[in-house]
């Protein structure tokens, strides 16, 4: 099974394309001499200065000025006073733009769903934000020759986002169908 490294021009492309296209690829990390990868099976875009539904709505501030920044760099965020979140930052450099992981398959078939949930199987934490997805910091994406069709995508509302009006109906949460 061939692994390439996702490198930074594969994430300076539109959000939503970039979203659709992680699906099959895989979260990898390295800890302590030992590899853990999750194959994402849900992601969620948040595209732009206009989408109500993203942090960096609100402009650029000490939080979301990762996002305002260069494409293949991790956002992860402190939530709920007790999750860490990650995302991965798209699109060209001032343009507001990422994806959060949300649900990945590990390589015994479990799924680990929930963004929260993901973070914590690989231990994600605040020292990867704004780090780039590479082998060097021990966190990177990976293509494993695995093709999701696009009749296996399936477009939906993004999770708890209700209070952004008009972006909360935008169907810019993606999962995999895939078989068992």
């Amino acid at each position: 099974m061939a692994r390439k490294v996702l490198q930074k021009k594969f994430f300076n492309r539109s959000t939503l394309v970039v979203a659709k296209n992680l699906l099959g690829k895989f979260l990898v990390r390295r800890r302590r001499g030992k590899t853990t990868a999750l194959m994402i099976t849900e992601v969620e875009a948040y595209d732009g200065p206009r989408d109500k539904a993203s942090h960096a709505s609100r402009g650029l501030t000490p939080r979301t000025k990762i996002m305002f920044g260069e494409a293949g760099r991790f956002y992860v965020y402190f939530t709920y006073g007790m999750h860490w979140l990650v995302n991965i930052v798209t699109g060209p450099k001032n343009y507001p733009a990422a994806i959060l992981l949300r649900t990945g398959r590990a390589a015994d078939g479990k799924d680990v769903k929930g963004p929260a949930r993901l973070a914590k199987y690989l231990k994600i934490d605040k020292r990867f934000n704004g780090k780039p997805a590479s082998r060097r910091t021990g966190l990177w994406l990976e293509d494993r020759g695995i093709k999701i069709k696009p009749a296996q995508i399936i477009a939906g509302k993004r999770i708890g986002v209700e209070y952004a009006g008009v972006w909360a109906k935008k169907l810019y949460n993606f999962r995999s169908k895939l078989e068992r």
